[in-house]
């Protein structure tokens, strides 16, 4: 995940889109159907690998295909439709597996699963088709990060990534430690993606209208609050307005960050520059959890969520004072 975002966001601004796009659903099916035999553990491992590359690749090549085709006034509006139905997509997906297993067991369980993608290959191909994609001067990919005034945003996301990611590795053995029960985590969990898919909307919508800067800077204020509702209010109450504050904080600064990047990213670069943000949520992601787990033993829970939330804060200051001292100053959103 961490690199097959970039890549495969480098490979969608070489070739059309559409087809790459069909040959990840289809091979996402692919390997759904795979497990139907119920492979060896093996198998079972080097297959979520390779589904978890070609994940990462739909998702960046959607929102470029998106992007790429909205015109400023609505980037941030088109790409809340997409984002809002991943989310939805995600939790309903998750639902989806819980009752099939229950239900009719691991064979048809991932059968079903696997026709799901397949209806998102077919649905490729109504896609309009594209423009062709006019190549200027080859750059670097870090050259167009200077350029393009987007450094002070990837690095505050890493950050962000790293303080969400730490937080919430080990946010299950705090409820339990607290007493809350653990039918209960589960439904608290489910808030989160819940607030995402009517958030996206409605930031994705703000974006259009008051900047995509003021949307995002609330993404990364609200990533900053969300680690001390645990530390104030460890109870049932105090865990759900977290999630909730976390699923606010990811649809402001999503919404807001790639519509950004759209805006100040040509054409034929979309790919790459959305797929390296994609990787540097990924890096955050990477060393969160080290950190948290290094810490907690020595600080204990509530000292680890306000480091969490240090870290998170960092990410808002940098983006605060970046647009002065990294890449090229922001303007007009």
């Amino acid at each position: 995940m961490l690199l097959g975002s970039w890549i495969w966001g480098t490979v969608s601004d070489h070739m059309k889109r559409r087809p790459l796009l069909a040959m990840l659903t289809g091979g996402l099916s692919l390997s759904l159907f795979v497990l139907v035999i119920l492979p060896p553990t093996y198998v079972v491992l080097s297959v979520a690998m390779i589904r978890s590359i070609m994940f990462a690749g739909t998702g960046v090549v959607t929102i470029a295909v998106v992007s790429a085709s909205s015109t400023i006034a609505r980037r941030g509006k088109n790409l809340s439709y997409i984002n809002a139905s991943r989310a939805l997509g995600f939790a309903l997906g998750n639902v989806l597996a819980g009752v099939l297993l229950a239900a009719i067991g691991f064979r048809l369980t991932f059968t079903l699963h696997a026709i799901i993608p397949l209806l998102a290959f077919a649905s490729v191909w109504f896609l309009p088709r594209e423009n062709p994609v006019v190549y200027k001067e080859k750059i670097g990919a870090w050259s167009a990060i200077f350029s393009s005034g987007l450094l002070d945003l990837y690095i505050a996301t890493a950050l962000r990534q790293m303080s969400v990611f730490g937080t919430f590795s080990l946010l299950y053995v705090y409820m339990e430690s607290v007493g809350i029960p653990v039918a209960i985590m589960g439904i608290i969990s489910a808030t989160n993606t819940t607030t995402q898919v009517l958030a996206l909307l409605l930031f994705g919508w703000l974006a259009d209208k008051v900047g995509r800067r003021r949307i995002f800077m609330l993404g990364f204020l609200f990533s900053a609050i969300t680690p001390l509702f645990f530390v104030f209010a460890a109870n049932i109450p105090g865990m759900i307005a977290g999630y909730v504050c976390l699923g606010f904080s990811f649809s402001a600064l999503y919404s807001g960050s790639t519509a950004h990047i759209g805006d100040r990213v040509p054409e034929h670069r979309q790919g790459q520059m959305l797929g390296l943000y994609e990787s540097s949520r990924g890096l955050g992601g990477l060393f969160g959890p080290v950190i948290s787990g290094a810490i907690t033993p020595v600080i204990g829970f509530k000292g680890m969520f306000g480091v969490m939330a240090g870290i998170a804060g960092l990410g808002f200051i940098v983006m605060l004072l970046g647009n002065t001292v990294m890449g090229k100053r922001i303007v007009g959103n």
